[in-house]
């Protein structure tokens, strides 16, 4: 497998700008704001978690100005008003962040009792921050998120209410002749565009399964089977698991085939609703879309061509979802032929991927980008490793044992820079799934293989005050997602509680203690800061808010500066606190705000996890 360094550059993003009409690009909602409970004086700004701290976590305030500051705090009950601790601030390892030269930690960790607490800090100045403990705060998260997942959906979209892309598609590539149809129906469009991904949809299937069999209890029904309100006598959760796997299922119809990608860059055109469909793929405008076949070889239909050189990448994440699928069936009579068929499928995909190691890219058409995965040895192991879970079969033991080691501890972790979907799905699922099965020497081995990536990131985490250990590149909050999973996989592995911090400092940041003061999931908290203006067309051509998206995340200025073709709606609110890296909650900055499916699908796992740990 080849593992480069590759810097991002401009020409790569999560999605290409889709070109919204002039319109669009007016502020809708406007910019997130700080909420009320949230105070500065005389330039010195608090960031806290905008979401409840569980009791026994750690809680670590964020002080920060343009001078130094008096170094007491204090915090009192909102109830009560009686104080109930005092402390002193702490300089932050790394002390600037763009204007502000002075960074402090107020330590927390010692409230434990549920409730509202106020944070004052700065003297004088008397800045203050409102703070919750509560006793299952990250409970009803991983539910939340679902939102956004429904309505990302292809083939009946609940969020329009209509019928959508009703003739994926046509094929390109393969055993049948150019052009023939296959029925590439349904799935997830993968961000603000309307492509589907096998590469992404495959990652997010297997999370939605491993967040419900991590914490079955935290999901409800409230949803049908098409995503309309209303029980069906199935979790949520499952509910739109299973679609994405009837997706992939219809991307294998025979034992030796299948299929990785609907659409290309075609699809950016401008803005419009699913169901609204204009682009042209030669089939007539509104009508066929080109299905790709995963052959394992360099593909792309004009200029731009991919380094594909095997299917192994996506095959290993199908098997997982599929041998989880079947454990998650298996006992259900009502279910048993649908978990018979999946594991059937599963089986015969990682079949192919063992004959073809490799990895099969994404494709464009007119433009020189493409999620550009370079690894696959994870992936492998990861479906060995479920599939192991699902026969005990040797076989697949032995296999994820090999493939654990030739992936190691490849990762972007502790890098400064990676290229789009390089090192992906940004953390090995396969060392944590092949833990429990492996071999008693390999055990403490695999746990290893994720302390090394996890001291990388605690190193880089030292050189910004907020802790944060991921590089500012496109799509950062998956990065920050998948380091807060692996900290806590490796916990439960090794019974070694050293990444707590790090952890905690990750989850932190996506939920508001950063810069901007900003959760980085649409609608969440309710009353809080959160994106309001995301690079989303159902949003933006509706007027309609969806929760629970996972937004890319802050780039490091030069990345945002070099971007083609980009320029803010309005005056930027939060000019002031941009540093490092820039974050704009603007319809059109495509690289920080735009909602993706896997982050968060990614996001919904890791609070999954949160909510379980005790």
């Amino acid at each position: 497998m080849r593992i480069s360094p590759i810097v991002l550059s401009a020409a790569l993003s999560c999605v290409v700008p889709l070109g919204a009409p002039a319109a669009a690009q007016e502020p809708g909602t406007g910019a997130a704001t700080a909420p009320a409970a949230l105070t500065t004086a005389a330039g010195v700004h608090i960031r806290v978690s905008q979401w409840p701290y569980p009791p026994e976590a750690p809680k670590v305030a964020i002080v920060f100005a343009d001078r130094p500051v008096d170094r007491s705090f204090t915090v009192s009950d909102v109830e009560s008003g009686k104080v109930v601790l005092r402390g002193r601030l702490q300089p932050t390892p790394a002390a600037a962040w763009g204007a502000f030269r002075h960074h402090y930690q107020a330590d927390l960790s010692t409230l434990r009792a549920p409730g509202r607490y106020r944070l004052t800090a700065g003297g004088k100045a008397k800045a203050s921050a409102e703070l919750s403990i509560a006793a299952e705060a990250y409970a009803s998260l991983p539910d939340a998120l679902l939102d956004f997942i429904r309505q990302q959906r292809c083939g009946y979209n609940p969020f329009v209410g209509e019928i959508c892309h009703a003739h994926d598609g046509r094929t390109a590539y393969g055993p049948l002749p150019e052009g023939s149809y296959v029925d590439a129906r349904g799935g997830w469009h993968d961000a603000g565009d309307q492509l589907k991904y096998l590469l992404t949809s495959s990652t997010v299937t297997a999370h939605l399964l491993l967040a419900w069999r991590e914490a079955p209890a935290l999901f409800g029904d409230a949803f049908d089977a098409l995503g309309r309100p209303g029980a069906n006598g199935m979790p949520d959760v499952l509910d739109e698991a299973r679609w994405g796997l009837d997706w992939m299922l219809r991307l294998h119809p025979a034992p030796d085939q299948l299929y990785h990608q609907v659409a290309d860059d075609r699809d950016h055109i401008g803005w419009k609703l699913p169901h609204q469909e204009t682009s042209d793929y030669g089939w007539g405008a509104g009508r066929y879309r080109v299905v790709y076949f995963a052959d394992g070889r360099p593909q792309g239909l004009k200029q731009w061509k991919s380094v594909s050189d095997g299917v192994a990448n996506l095959a290993g994440r199908y098997a997982a979802a599929m041998a989880l699928a079947y454990q998650t069936w298996k006992d259900d009579p009502r279910q048993r032929a649908y978990a018979e068929r999946c594991f059937q499928a599963g089986v015969e995909v990682y079949a192919l991927g063992r004959a073809r190691e490799g990895v099969q890219q994404g494709n464009s058409y007119g433009a020189p980008y493409r999620y550009a995965e370079e690894t696959w040895a994870d992936d492998m192991e990861w479906g060995a490793a479920e599939l192991h879970r699902a026969t005990d079969e040797a076989r697949y033991r032995e296999d994820g044992e090999r493939y654990a080691r030739l992936i190691g501890a490849t990762s972007w972790m502790g890098r400064s820079e990676a290229g789009h979907y390089q090192l992906y799905p940004f953390m090995n699922m396969g060392h944590a799934a092949l833990h429990e099965g492996a071999a008693e020497p390999l055990r403490p081995a695999l746990s290893e293989l994720y302390r090394e990536g996890l001291d990388a990131s605690q190193a880089a985490a030292a050189r910004n005050p907020y802790g944060v250990g991921a590089p500012f590149i496109w799509c950062s909050n998956n990065l920050v997602v998948a380091l807060a999973t692996q900290g806590l996989l490796f916990e439960r592995m090794s019974g070694d509680p050293r990444f707590r911090g790090l952890v905690a400092a990750q989850v932190d940041w996506l939920l508001g203690r950063n810069p901007w003061g900003v959760s980085m999931l649409t609608e969440i908290p309710a009353g809080g800061a959160f994106p309001t203006d995301v690079h989303l067309s159902t949003t933006s051509l509706t007027g309609r808010r969806v929760r629970g998206g996972l937004v890319d995340g802050p780039v490091y200025q030069r990345i945002f500066e070099n971007l083609k073709g980009v320029r803010l709606s309005r005056p930027d609110p939060f000019a002031a606190f941009q540093g490092e890296a820039v974050y704009h909650d603007d319809i059109a900055d495509y690289a920080s705000n735009e909602p993706t499916l896997d982050g968060t699908a990614s996001a919904v796992l890791l609070f999954a996890l949160l909510a379980a740990r005790r």
